[in-house]
């Protein structure tokens, strides 16, 4: 009895580091903004650029690796000045998140605006989703840092973690359902289903070689129209969220710093993380699930219109994977809390029989199933490195008690290697289109462009995942561990409180 008493940590601490309902929702609400317009881009923005904006697959690959490539290089930028920031009357964080917010979505407007000029496409896609990639950086970095300035206590972090996943689930959920109505009508084709009822071989010509529809040159037009719509509704969407998140969430100074600690050199803070063997473990086996998923979302529109005869069933096929994956999240958090991290990190393989399954058998009904399937395992790969990242920190911590400032440096250089990752994953995909021969606007894709998107979906995700649940059999942190890690923090605490009240107890002798 004298031990339980010993490891519990008082209960004013509990209460002070509790989180209330109202508290996590807001605070995930804040999350789904960037998911709803990702999400659009993610599932939408590939076949946009090349059925509607009509550029090449090349260009398009060089548009999406690049703008991949700015976000990934403002990570550590911004975990370098954030780290640098001082407390304001609104925290230390939140001004950023709040300041980059109007720009963003400006960007996020024009990335969508088809131009009346076709020489500078390319110029004008590339900038407004490399700003657009870059200022969700400057709100993505804070806004996952806060995770750790929210509580001390594992629960609480874990079940803000769970709340955030549910409502960032709900965001891509939301973004991909209002993107995908508002456009089905854009990929819709006429002119293909008239073409597709003769046979005679010189219908047999023009179906692979007219275009689907007219270039788009003017900006009017129902295809641009309805793109530009649906960035409106999103905009809006973006806005409503960001205000609901600054109004529930009150930043907290840092909970973990002790009055002794000293903050750290964002450049040594940086070689410490990099050194630190679970960061690297886990870090390297999500960025492989991470550009597996990402490949998955950018290339499921192409798959379904061009290899899978699925093109009137897409955007609600996309419905069914993001409705999977919302719902599950409250599974997941429950498997992790009773069977552990590591153990249900094996729920995102599900989706590797099932695709391969889909591109070998592309039935309807085996469609929905793969992608009820599908989303159960994308919600297991997004919840997951947020829960464990933590732990991480916690362990740097530990290793390292008298250093603060640190969280930003393991938020900023995570999204970092994630979105690398993924831009080249998807340069490389584009790439891997132009290179078979892909045409954008006809009505039906060479056998090497259909093997390609299949291989896409397929088998280059498969062996993504194999790979880096392999590495994350490695990942050192186990329950034991982090409920020791938890221990050793508590006492730490505790023990330099009672310092402190000596110290002052003894300055007031003096006196």
């Amino acid at each position: 009895m004298a031990g339980a008493g010993r490891d519990a940590p008082p209960r004013p601490a509990e209460q002070e580091y509790r989180l209330s309902v109202c508290s996590k929702l807001c605070y995930a609400i804040g999350g789904a903004p960037n998911q709803v317009a990702g999400s659009a881009a993610a599932f939408f923005l590939q076949i946009y650029l090349l059925d509607i904006a009509h550029i090449t697959p090349f260009h398009a690959s060089l548009v999406l690796f690049i703008g991949r490539a700015s976000g990934a290089v403002t990570d550590p930028v911004a975990g370098f000045f954030i780290s640098k920031s001082r407390w304001t009357k609104i925290g230390r964080l939140m001004p950023w998140m709040l300041a980059c917010t109007p720009f963003t979505v400006v960007s996020y407007f024009f990335m969508w605006y088809l131009p009346p000029f076709v020489a500078g496409r390319v110029a004008w896609y590339l900038t407004f989703y490399c700003l657009f990639q870059a200022l969700t950086t400057l709100f993505q970095v804070p806004y996952s840092a806060l995770t750790m300035f929210l509580s001390t206590d594992q629960k609480e972090r874990d079940s803000a973690t769970a709340y955030r996943m549910t409502m960032e689930v709900l965001g891509t959920l939301i973004g991909a359902a209002l993107q995908g109505q508002i456009v089905a009508s854009a990929h819709v084709s006429h002119h293909c289903t008239m073409n597709l009822s003769v046979n005679t071989a010189s219908h047999f010509i023009s179906l692979h070689d007219a275009p689907s529809f007219p270039e788009p040159l003017d900006p009017l037009s129902h295809q641009a129209k309805v793109y530009m719509i649906a960035a409106g509704v999103i905009v809006g969407v973006y806005l409503l969220g960001i205000v609901i998140f600054f109004l529930g969430v009150k930043e907290k100074d840092d909970p973990y710093a002790l009055t002794s600690d000293r903050a750290i050199p964002f450049c040594k803070g940086l070689r410490l993380t990099m050194k630190h063997g679970p960061y690297v473990k886990l870090t390297v086996s999500f960025l492989l699930i991470s550009t597996a998923v990402q490949l998955e979302q950018s290339n499921f529109v192409l798959f379904c219109t061009h290899a899978a005869d699925l093109h009137n069933h897409f955007q609600y096929l996309v419905v069914t994977i993001l409705v999977s994956a919302a719902v599950s999240i409250p599974f997941w958090q429950k498997i992790l809390q009773r069977f552990g991290k590591k153990c249900a990190a094996c729920g995102i393989s599900w989706m590797i029989p099932f695709a391969v399954m889909l591109v070998t058998i592309p039935d309807l009904i085996l469609a929905y199933f793969v992608a009820f399937v599908s989303g159960l395992s994308i919600a297991a790969s997004l919840l997951l490195p947020w829960s464990m990242l933590p732990d991480v920190v916690d362990n740097f911590r530990l290793q390292n008690p008298h250093r603060k400032g640190h969280e930003t440096i393991f938020y900023s250089s995570y999204v970092f290697f994630t979105k690398m990752s993924t831009g080249i994953g998807l340069g490389i995909s584009a790439a891997g289109l132009e290179f078979t021969g892909y045409k954008p606007g006809i009505c039906k894709q060479s056998s090497d462009v259909i093997l390609t998107l299949k291989i896409l979906i397929g088998a280059v995700p498969a062996i993504l995942i194999i790979v880096g649940l392999f590495i994350l059999l490695f990942y050192p942190i186990t329950e034991e561990s982090r409920k020791e890690t938890k221990l050793a923090l508590e006492v730490l605490r505790r023990n330099h409180k009672s310092t402190e009240n000596l110290d002052e107890h003894g300055e007031d002798t003096l006196v």
